[in-house]
């Protein structure tokens, strides 16, 4: 006679207790239920944005003088909801006297007159917090320009501003003889030449790390570092969100009373290939990464949280620009005695140290470097750009755009994005006589000066491709338009049914996901030529990048990859991928076309 069988269950935490009757027999089996979504904690607003630097200059020109401008921003603010951006950080916006195109400042509580008013500013602040954008500036504490009032009362040496800058005494070759003067030390400018330029008002030089316009201000001095303040808490009250802190390194040169009263000589760094004249040529111990130069910056933390809790406003953000060893660098998060310091240093490991010659491993390693390095609990960063050094495309390969943006947008933490790598723009000819850039005038000549001008990274935003881009309405720009623009702009790409601004908006928008919003990682080469990086997140569609950063095609084998589970489709891909979106991809065997990228997504890793 056959048995009666009945089969109930009740949950009992996340185990699954089963009744199995058969006959008069009940027996209880327990049965995992598998793992339980995890709890999501709330992020604060820029710990997963994509921050986008927009060079004012360049971006979009409103009343056809062929300069960009804040009413131009204000006009486009829209392009950042399309591009799913969380703020937009502004190079220089202050007066100028433009040796150094805004970081050269005569005024940091104003607004260049080429840029606009500051009613204009407030117009731009109040739009952008409408449409749910943060605005960050850019400030520059290092120096101040030789024409700002700080550096006119200090050459006078006006009470309270005698010690605002660095000045010392010349050296004198011949005891008493003032015609035998020279410069207190052999230290190099950025630019180029000396540090050191003489003032015949003060009949003492100043120090200048950059251009000799620049002059630097003295942070042994507490009236100057109050002033900081004074200048951060001025702009948190006009509404804005953070700060991009500019060439910290250099702050703090050595101090002479720690040399007997005088700067020391630096010890040259042996590279045969540099003259006295150019950085590098000395070991630059003397001039950047002073450790005093972390006090500031946590004092500068210290303030921006206090003004958050004093106002009840949202968190201020602090970025520090660095380029700096990987130890020296991550000091700027904080210390091992509990002080903060800047939300996070700019992780510049994509500009320095890989480009289109590195393999998949070198892109590896940078990655996980930084990973290693950061200290717990903090938020990490990717650059692949700015306004200092070429273009994203120019450095890499033009077909690897899609690959690298989708390594920004995928990784964890927040994405900055250089004006126009959205639409893959190139670096900009720019000829020997069109050149405006201070390194390139100083350092080169026609035929070096493109070793040192960062103007090619400059050249006005691609609107579309009517004339001036649809930057201008003029009849010419600051910086000539890039010959590719009817090829490469943002109106043909909304247009075109594949382009690197679509590739862009899916990467955007896939990174309020889970999986990349708290997801855990895993990044790996799967042969020399072809990386892969996937988030992944218990109960979750996990997502990933197969990148192949070679030059020939490149076949892998993604069973290799356990988080990898079945079904597995295409989320999105580089455009000149032969795979679409939706497209099933066989676990296995993989051929990847040289600079081709793959986002796929896949079933839930639960291990």
């Amino acid at each position: 006679m056959a048995s009666c069988v009945r089969v109930t269950g009740i949950t009992v935490g996340v185990v699954l207790v089963v009744a199995v009757v058969v006959g008069s027999i009940t027996w209880a089996i327990l049965a995992s239920k598998g793992p339980s979504a995890p709890k999501l904690k709330e992020l604060d607003w820029w710990e997963n944005t994509i921050i986008y630097q927009i060079y004012p200059r360049s971006f979009k020109d409103s009343d056809g003088d062929g300069i960009g401008d804040l009413k131009g921003i204000t006009s486009e603010l829209n392009h950042f909801v399309d591009a799913g951006v969380g703020a937009i950080w502004m190079s220089p916006i202050f007066p100028s006297p433009m040796v150094d195109f805004g970081y050269d400042i005569s005024d940091f509580y104003n607004i260049h007159y080429e840029y606009g008013t500051m009613a204009d500013f407030d117009e731009l602040v109040a739009r952008a917090h409408e449409l749910g954008i943060a605005v960050l500036l850019d400030y520059v504490p290092n120096h101040a320009s030789t024409e700002s009032e700080y550096f006119i009362k200090s050459e006078a040496r006006e009470s309270g501003f005698e010690d605002f800058f660095v000045w010392a005494d010349p050296v004198l070759t011949e005891p008493n003889d003032v015609n035998s003067r020279t410069v207190p030390s052999n230290w190099i400018s950025q630019f180029g030449g000396t540090v050191w330029e003489w003032s015949e008002a003060r009949q003492q030089y100043y120090l200048h790390q950059f251009a000799i316009e620049q002059a630097d201000f003295n942070f042994r001095n507490p009236a100057v570092r109050e002033e900081m303040l004074n200048i951060l808490k001025f702009w948190f009250n006009k509404g804005v969100d953070g700060f991009r802190l500019d060439a910290l390194p250099h702050m703090f040169e050595a101090n002479p009373d720690d040399f007997g009263g005088v700067y020391p000589n630096e010890p040259l760094s042996g590279n045969m290939f540099l003259n006295e004249t150019q950085i590098g040529y000395t070991t630059q111990e003397y001039i950047r990464d002073l450790i005093e130069l972390y006090d500031v910056v946590y004092e500068w933390r210290e303030f921006a949280d206090s003004y958050q809790k004093d106002t009840n406003s949202n968190t201020k953000i602090l970025l520090a620009e660095a380029y700096s060893n990987i130890t020296m660098t991550m000091l700027y998060y904080g210390d091992e005695r509990g002080r903060f310091g800047a939300h996070f240093p700019f992780n510049f490991g994509f500009i320095t140290s890989v480009d289109g010659r590195s393999n998949a491993r070198d892109f590896v390693y940078v990655i996980k470097q930084w990973l290693v390095y950061m200290p717990h609990g903090n938020v990490a960063n990717w650059v692949f750009g700015n306004h200092d050094t070429n273009r994203m495309p120019s450095r890499f390969r033009t077909n690897m755009v899609d690959g690298l943006n989708s390594l920004n947008l995928m990784l964890p933490g927040v994405a900055i994005t250089y004006q126009g790598e959205e639409i893959g723009m190139r670096d900009g000819y720019v000829s020997w006589e069109d050149t405006v850039d201070v390194a390139a005038l100083n350092q080169g000549n026609a035929s070096t000066y493109l070793l040192y001008s960062r103007d090619p990274a400059r050249t006005p935003y691609h609107w579309n491709g009517l004339s001036n881009a649809g930057f201008s309405s003029g009849s010419s720009t600051w910086l000539p338009v890039a010959e590719d623009y009817q090829d490469i702009n943002l109106a043909k790409q909304k247009e075109d049914t594949r382009s690197h601004f679509k590739v862009y908006q899916a990467l955007a928008n896939l990174r309020k996901s889970p999986a990349l919003s708290f997801g855990q990682v895993h990044i790996e080469a799967l042969s020399e030529s072809t990386l892969v990086l996937v988030r992944y997140l218990v109960t979750h569609e996990a997502y990933s990048l197969v990148f192949n950063v070679g030059t020939v095609e490149d076949t892998v084998d993604l069973a290799r990859v356990s988080m990898l589970i079945e079904p597995i489709t295409v989320y999105t891909s580089s455009i000149h991928s032969a795979r679409i979106s939706g497209d099933a991809v066989p676990m296995g065997s993989l051929s990847l076309q040289p600079g081709e990228a793959i986002v796929i997504k896949s079933a839930p890793y639960n291990n």
